[in-house]
């Protein structure tokens, strides 16, 4: 039996989180087109059937996967920082080495153009997650027949659009 030692498991850890990280981000990125193609459904039947209250659901749609998104994107974030502060620095110790251990992790934080590229994700972000779902609210605004309770429910999930928008804001800045 092999001997377990501690770069042994922190590899092993490694690996895993390195493999968690990997399915997040497939996972995450995905959500991005089955949103696009969920509102778009949601559009088509809304003109197909002539009931505007039905674009109220393209805002629950963008609520409930623009959470999942940011969930699953501060995970992917939190393992890369732990990956650079904690795991790598106990590894470089354990092996006496100079300098960074996992050194993508670093160096990928530092290529140029990546603030710009931040930037662009968090519009292509904003606009799936709070702009396409306003448009849908504000088209059933404007629609011949709004009542009364769905107005409420608008309301409601503008609000927490501003939320959601707001953390993907945040998240931005860090």
């Amino acid at each position: 039996m092999d001997d377990v030692t501690e770069s042994k498991v922190l590899l092993a850890e490694y690996d895993r989180l390195k493999e968690e990280q990997k399915t997040r981000i497939g996972f995450r990125d995905n959500l991005l087109y089955f949103t696009l193609a969920a509102v778009t459904a949601v559009v088509a039947v809304t003109v197909q059937s002539g009931q505007a209250g039905l674009l109220l659901s393209a805002p629950a749609i963008c609520l409930i996967l623009g959470w999942t998104y940011l969930v699953n994107d501060e995970k992917i974030s939190a393992i890369g920082c732990y990956v650079r502060d904690r795991l790598g620095p106990r590894l470089g110790d354990l092996a006496s080495a100079r300098g960074a251990m996992f050194g993508w992790e670093v160096y990928h934080r530092d290529v140029a153009g990546r603030a710009v590229r931040k930037r662009l994700q968090t519009a292509v972000d904003l606009f799936t997650y709070l702009i396409l779902p306003m448009v849908c609210t504000v088209a059933f605004w404007c629609s011949p027949t709004v009542h009364p309770l769905l107005v409420l429910t608008s309301l409601a999930q503008t609000l927490t659009l501003a939320a959601l928008g707001w953390q993907f804001l945040r998240r931005a800045e860090g």
